[in-house]
């Protein structure tokens, strides 16, 4: 059997939230914010993490990462335990976060990708390889020598992008790159993604909330709900006879009893 990408078993977040209930008093509860979620991909997979805001997602990645500590359960990823083998993991994953970026700000949009080449000590044949490639699917070779700050969000995301997969990582955790993005951005997104995983066989962890990037590029999805996984399994599983809007709408409202169909 192919060892799995990613695995996780019974991961668990919790964090104390203290809050004033007197003057001199103070109150302390834990909230839980990924509750014993359990699941794994398959090397070149691409998986789609949905649910409401507040549900868990960010978080998940942020241990998938090595970003937080979980609170308990166990987790794999690249056959790395994440907070113990952070600086190991950085040169197997890349991370796009679709609100904030990992470009220099003030810096030509091209510095930025020089600067990543030294972080990462990419060789320069391969980084050239690998910028030409990048370049010329995702059409940024008039924003080279274009501060970052000059960027409109799409090309800024698709910056991001580049420099996420810069360094050939086998695993891929994209948090909303689809966010706040015109029609013309996104269609150019999803296709390059897809061209990545189908083609390069990328492993890839996707979080959205667009139906579109659901429905284009994933072949599986996990919803989680208040920190629970409420959903693995098929797209077609999921929509059982309707449209996928409304299937996802009603797996957002409980609608859907939960499903369990590992993939």
């Amino acid at each position: 059997m192919t060892t799995p990408a990613i695995t996780v078993e019974t991961l668990t977040k919790s964090f104390a939230q203290r809050r004033r209930t007197g003057r001199l008093r103070r109150s302390r509860t834990v909230f839980t914010a990924v509750d014993e979620v359990s699941f794994t991909v398959a090397p070149g997979e691409l998986v789609g993490y949905i649910g409401p805001n507040g549900a868990g997602k960010s978080t998940t990645i942020k241990m998938l990462t090595g970003i937080l500590m979980p609170t308990s359960g166990r987790l794999s990823v690249a056959g790395l335990t994440p907070q113990k083998d952070r600086i190991k993991l950085a040169r197997r994953i890349g991370v796009v976060f679709g609100q904030r970026t990992s470009l220099w700000w003030d810096l030509p949009l091209g510095d930025s990708f020089a600067l990543i080449q030294r972080l990462y000590r990419i060789p320069p044949a391969r980084f050239r390889e690998n910028l030409d490639k990048y370049v010329d699917a995702l059409d940024l070779g008039p924003l080279l020598d274009k501060p970052v700050r000059q960027l409109s969000l799409g090309q800024r995301m698709r910056g991001d992008i580049t420099a996420a997969l810069l360094h050939d990582p086998m695993i891929v955790y994209l948090d909303e790159p689809t966010i706040g993005l015109d029609i013309v951005s996104k269609k150019a997104v999803r296709e390059f993604l897809h061209t990545l995983n189908t083609e390069s066989g990328t492993t890839i962890l996707l979080t959205t909330h667009d139906i579109g990037d659901i429905e284009r590029l994933c072949s599986r999805v996990i919803a989680i709900d208040r920190g629970r996984v409420a959903f693995d399994g098929t797209l077609d599983t999921l929509r059982a006879g309707r449209d996928l809007e409304t299937a996802v709408t009603d797996l957002y409202l409980g609608a859907l009893a939960p499903i369990e169909e590992s993939g």
